[in-house]
C-alpha cells in the first residue's frame, strides 16, 4: 500500500471513529492536529502526499500524523515492492478486518444507538475477535442471554412497583 492510500485510509477510520459516517476532510485533519496537538501541517501537504505528488514524508510530520493516528510511524510509508499482508500474523490480519467490520457495521445501525455503540465497543476492545467468540458462546447456552440482560440490564419497574431481579 502506497503512503497516499495510508493517509486516505486513517482519514476513514478516523472520521467513523468519530461517528461522522464519512472520512475526515483533509481540512478537518489539519485542523484537529493544530487543535489537539499545537502543531501546524497544511492542507495542501495532505494533498501532495494522498496525490502521490510528494512520495516521502518530512520526519517531523511522520511523526505528528502518527501521533494523531495512533500508528507507528513505520506504518507511514510506502510498503516495499512485493511486500504482501500475508507476512503479519494471519490472526492480526483477521483481527483487523475484523475491527474494520465492526466498524463500518456501527455505521449501518447509527440510527440504532445501542447497537451503534455496542459494535464500536467490540471494534476498540484489544481483543475483538474474543468478544465475538464469547458472544457466540452465551447465545449457544439456551436463556443466558436473556438473563445476563435481566441482570445487566434490569427493566425499569412500572411507577409504584419495585423492580424485580431474577437470580441466574
Amino acid at each position: 500500500m502506497k503512503l497516499g492510500e495510508k493517509i486516505r485510509y486513517l482519514r476513514e477510520v478516523e472520521g467513523t471513529l468519530r461517528g461522522l459516517g464519512r472520512a475526515l476532510t483533509q481540512q478537518e485533519v489539519v485542523d484537529a492536529i493544530r487543535d489537539r496537538l499545537g502543531k501546524p501541517i497544511s492542507q495542501s501537504y495532505l494533498s501532495q502526499i494522498e496525490s502521490g505528488a510528494r512520495p516521502h514524508l518530512t520526519n517531523s510530520s511522520r511523526m505528528l500524523l502518527a501521533k494523531f493516528f495512533n500508528v507507528h510511524p513505520g506504518y507511514l510509508v510506502d510498503d516495499p515492492e512485493g511486500y504482501h499482508t500475508e507476512l503479519q500474523s494471519q490472526l492480526r490480519v483477521a483481527e483487523d478486518k475484523l475491527d474494520l467490520w465492526l466498524i463500518n457495521g456501527a455505521e449501518q445501525f447509527r440510527r440504532d444507538p445501542e447497537v451503534c455503540e455496542a459494535l464500536l465497543a467490540v471494534a476498540r476492545h484489544e481483543d475483538s475477535r474474543k468478544c465475538v467468540v464469547l458472544l457466540g458462546a452465551i447465545l449457544d447456552t439456551p436463556k443466558l442471554a436473556e438473563r445476563l440482560l435481566q441482570v445487566l440490564r434490569p427493566e425499569k419497574p412500572e411507577p409504584g412497583t419495585q423492580a424485580v431481579r431474577r437470580p441466574l
